[in-house]
């Protein structure tokens, strides 16, 4: 009984196969057949090794939520250079609950304005990718994949005497309140004030008044390997004792997710706006560097991803699968055609009147077999 039912349940698998196989007698090869399949074979191997490199590729996701983080401190991190000495000028943040920011976290050094060969090289390279940003936005894509890691060379430490160094290095980092803020540089010490703050510039003299200004790095939150800063490597030459710069920057917190860096971050936008003071001409203001920041409420989340292992195993059973039916579609459609087209010469050529069939020359009589009981006499 076991073997009756086993021999029953492959007949039965025997009955639904899919894939019948054609007795070897029947198959007939041939050479415009074999120059196809190469053909079908070569262009298989180039489609399906494109098709690898296209599941290698990776490509950044956004997606957009609304931010509940308010009462955590957002990270300020600060390095600009002004042409004034350090001792005439003060740095502070003023949000708008009207709370004040501790600047102990800033730290001032005294150092020429102009910048060495390297430090040059590195700047020139950091305004041309920037300028490259504002063209293709595409490139972020891939700095964030890359994750350079990338940092100013070192300034060497002067020989000139300290009173020589006219310019003052502000660099260092502040943690301010999730609210829109101004962060700004003007003349004079901050000092506290019962309805706010004031600098003390009393002392010192409009003649040294000088806010020519390099940002070399200016970011809110976590420093992430991959993310240029959009004032990173801004320069600004003020011709003017009385200038004031402004800065209206717009804050997007930002979740990083790649396969090299996993991280929140800050991204912001900016909008630039500079004037010179002149009171006599109507254009009032404090002279200075401002940048007024304010957060977005929406949070933007980047990730990377890449084509599933299904999909690229699909893709592949369908190209490979596509090529073997259309070629073989093609050879046995100009098969046909050949055929006919022999098969139709042949038919005029019979058909015509003027001419013999070509396997009967033309005077020579066809060979008839004598028939039966005639044999010739000897």
């Amino acid at each position: 009984m076991r073997r009756l039912t086993r021999k029953k349940a492959l007949t039965l698998v025997k009955e639904l196969d899919a894939f019948p196989k054609v007795p070897e007698s029947y198959v007939e090869s041939s050479a415009s057949g074999g120059t196809v399949s190469l053909i079908a074979f070569s262009l298989m191997a180039a489609l399906a090794f494109l098709e690898f490199f296209v599941y290698r590729n990776t490509w950044m996701r956004y997606e957009y939520e609304v931010d509940k983080d308010f009462s955590s401190k957002l990270r300020l991190n600060v390095d600009i250079t002004v042409a004034m000495r350090c001792q005439y000028i003060g740095a502070d943040v003023l949000d708008l609950a009207e709370t004040m920011v501790a600047s102990d976290g800033l730290k001032y050094e005294a150092v020429n304005f102009d910048l060495s060969p390297q430090q040059r090289l590195w700047h020139m390279t950091l305004q041309h990718i920037q300028d490259r940003l504002r063209v293709e936005h595409s490139l972020q894509d891939v700095l964030f994949k890359a994750a350079l890691k990338g940092s100013p060379p070192a300034q060497t430490p002067s020989e000139d005497s300290p009173l020589s160094l006219t310019s003052c290095r502000i660099h260092g980092h502040l943690y301010v309140n999730k609210v829109a803020g101004n962060f700004h540089i003007t003349v004079g010490k901050s000092i506290p004030h019962p309805r706010g703050h004031a600098h003390l510039a009393a002392l010192v003299s409009h003649d040294s008044y000088n806010f020519s200004h390099r940002i070399d790095h200016l970011s809110f939150g976590e420093a992430i390997p991959g993310i240029i800063s959009t004032l990173d490597g801004t320069e600004k030459i003020s011709t003017e004792s009385n200038h004031m710069f402004q800065y209206f920057i717009t804050i997007v917190p930002t979740k990083l997710n790649t396969y090299k860096v996993s991280a929140d971050t800050h991204q912001y936008s900016v909008t630039e706006r500079e004037r010179v003071i002149n009171h006599a001409a109507g254009s009032h203001g404090v002279s200075g560097i401002f940048m007024k920041y304010d957060i977005s409420s929406l949070m933007v989340k980047v990730t990377e991803q890449h084509m599933p292992l299904w999909q690229f195993l699909v893709r592949l059973c369908g190209i490979i699968g596509g090529i073997f039916s259309t070629t073989g579609m093609i050879h046995g459609m100009v098969g046909f055609l050949v055929d006919v087209a022999c098969c139709r010469f042949q038919i005029g050529i019979y058909s015509h009147p003027d001419k013999a069939p070509l396997d009967v020359p033309e005077h020579q009589e066809p060979l008839l077999p004598a028939p039966p009981g005639d044999h010739p006499q000897s």
